[in-house]
């Protein structure tokens, strides 16, 4: 324990979470808005599981789909685009000018550097005529609002060209324009995902403009995003913050000092808070249970997870990318998974009875009623299928 650093247990870091991740019952949210405000960012990369995470979060969860439909597509509070780590999440708008500058331009450097040199390789056309293209195409979404890669490339029939990719390799292929140079102008922050063709469910999705934001410098957005999160998922170490973030080590300790974070004990060594988040917090009144989604941010947001999920569960729990499944929670703790069955039955198993008794038991049937309520008939089948949600899906 370092001198004079206060220590937050396991007990305290779980009643954490609950409160500040929407999870304990006095806890729950009035809007999307609200969960993905007070969580920073939700996971995007499976469309369901934005809506999944929003509807296990909210006071009335019968509000989930068209509450997050007229945040995501019609007001534009939230913003789906991609963010740290390469990945697509959903922000709070007024958070896409931090994101951008603080992980979204040295990705969209390296994107953009990697599609022309594959093009180059392939004999494909130059940067000029790249930007030709991504000009004519931007304007088409400007007129559009909203549209498909096939529409855009019905605007710009130079979409369509394609190039070979990684000739003579095992993983050889053809590489359409419109995909690559969409998804850089996405990372780019130039195009952001809009409203799916089918249903919330869906991963076929239209394009839109980003909303405009104004550039910032990169360290002072680094330093804003690592306050906004830690604030929501403080304590954590060094090794969490430069593996949720993706940034080098240097970064991460340049935003550390940049906030004026506060040292903590952990129990696996030094974590960070926020400036005069180190004092108790008490606990949330009453038990809780929750049925959090696949790459739900609560489980996923953290490197080191032992103090809410006990290594033996994660063989059964994740995929071998290191991408999670449907989890069953218990005042803090993963305890088992769930998964939903053809007819729509959710199904759950706990993989942990460690003081699990009637009341947990009654708690977490509870929460299945409560989410099958409101996805009703629609089918959800994660994106990324992990042991336990096969054999319970099955």
């Amino acid at each position: 324990m370092g001198e004079g650093r206060r220590h937050i247990g396991t007990a305290e870091r779980r009643a954490r979470l609950a409160l500040r991740q929407r999870l304990a019952r006095g806890a729950r949210a009035d809007s999307p808005e609200e969960v993905a405000g007070s969580l920073v960012a939700l996971h995007g990369t499976d469309p369901s599981t934005v809506y999944l995470a929003v509807g296990a979060r909210l006071a009335d969860p019968a509000k989930t789909v068209g509450e997050t439909e007229r945040a995501l597509y019609e007001g534009r509070a939230l913003v789906r685009m991609h963010g740290m780590r390469h990945t697509v999440f959903v922000f709070p708008a007024g958070l896409t000018a931090v994101v951008h500058a603080s992980t979204g331009l040295t990705v969209a450097a390296r994107e953009r550097a990697a599609l022309l040199k594959h093009m180059a390789v392939a004999g494909a056309p130059d940067a000029a005529w790249l930007a030709e293209v991504e000009e004519s195409t931007l304007a088409a979404l400007a007129r559009r609002g909203q549209a498909t890669a096939a529409e855009l490339a019905r605007d710009e029939p130079r979409l369509k060209e394609q190039f070979a990719y990684a000739a003579g390799k095992n993983y050889a292929g053809t590489h359409t324009v419109s995909t690559r140079l969409l998804k850089v102008l996405g990372v780019e922050g130039k195009v952001v995902r809009g409203r799916p063709l089918g249903s919330w469910t869906s991963s076929q999705f239209r394009w839109a403009p980003a909303p405009e934001h104004p550039e910032l410098d990169t360290a002072g957005a680094q330093a804003e995003l690592l306050r906004r999160w830690l604030g929501a998922c403080g304590p954590a170490t060094e090794e969490d913050l430069k593996w949720w973030t993706g940034w080098r080590v240097t970064e991460v300790r340049r935003a550390l000092a940049a906030i004026g974070a506060e040292a903590v004990s952990l129990d696996e060594g030094t974590g960070y808070v926020v400036a005069g988040d180190a004092g108790p917090v008490a606990a949330p009144a009453g038990s809780w249970a929750a049925l959090l989604p696949a790459l739900d941010p609560t489980a996923m947001g953290w490197r080191h997870r032992d103090w809410y999920l006990a290594p033996a569960l994660r063989p059964m729990l994740f995929d071998r990318s290191g991408n999670v499944g449907p989890t069953v929670w218990w005042d803090g703790r993963v305890i088992g998974g769930w998964a939903q069955r053809a007819d729509g039955e959710i199904v759950w198993r706990l993989l942990d009875g460690e003081g699990v008794g009637r009341e947990a038991e009654a708690a977490i049937t509870a929460e299945a009623e409560r989410l099958r309520g409101w996805v009703g008939t629609t089918r959800i089948t994660p994106r990324f299928r992990t042991p336990l949600e096969r054999e319970l899906s099955a």
